[in-house]
């Protein structure tokens, strides 16, 4: 299930979002910057961006969709987190083309282009709902294995140091560990994956 889904509450759809927008209720606006502010926000920090260009970016793109709202006859022909998603990722890779960034600039998608944007998003979703997932699966993990793989993989320390630090007689024994934790990681994150 995407996160955007389980944030969104089942009794508020996107076409209700937008008849609250284009009569000019303001919880409409405030339930766009809620649920869907923090995904493109990571999209741009994500990117070379900051927290503050995020909210710049996300002002611009919420415009654009009030302008297209109450401007003309507008039908959402996609997820509304799709239309935010696919503005905001164009908005952001012009300013980027502007600063002179190493930004692909052939990554600039036609606006209409929605489906491969929302094809992105999805696999961005998933990834997010991954990491979740590995994340409580390694607070589920324990001691000495979470700070053994966290040590390995995220601080990038040496088989060697890692020897020294937990006392292991040699790295054979230190890389054994590892492996025996990386093993018990794996069963309990299938486990959860499985469960959902």
């Amino acid at each position: 299930m995407s996160k955007i889904r389980q944030i969104l509450p089942a009794e508020i759809s996107d076409q209700e979002i937008v008849d609250g927008v284009s009569k000019g209720d303001s919880k409409a606006i405030n339930k766009i910057y809620k649920i869907y502010f923090p995904l493109i926000s990571r999209m741009i920090v994500n990117n070379s961006g900051s927290e503050d260009e995020a909210k710049d970016i996300f002002q611009e793109a919420v415009m654009v969709l009030y302008d297209k709202i109450t401007q003309q006859k507008f039908e959402l022909s996609s997820k509304l987190g799709t239309f935010l998603y696919a503005v905001s990722r164009r908005l952001w890779l012009k300013q980027l083309t502007r600063k002179g960034n190493s930004a692909n600039t052939s990554d600039i998608s036609d606006f209409e282009d929605l489906l491969g944007i929302e094809d992105d998003l999805e696999r961005h979703e998933e990834t997010e709902l991954k990491f979740d997932q590995m994340n409580k699966a390694l607070s589920q993990l324990g001691e000495p294995c979470q700070t053994l793989l966290k040590d390995f993989y995220i601080t990038n320390m040496s088989m060697q140091d890692i020897r020294d630090k937990f006392g292991y007689t040699n790295t054979d024994n230190a890389k054994t560990q590892k492996y025996k934790c990386l093993q018990r990681l794996k069963k309990i994150f299938f486990n959860s994956s499985l469960e959902k």
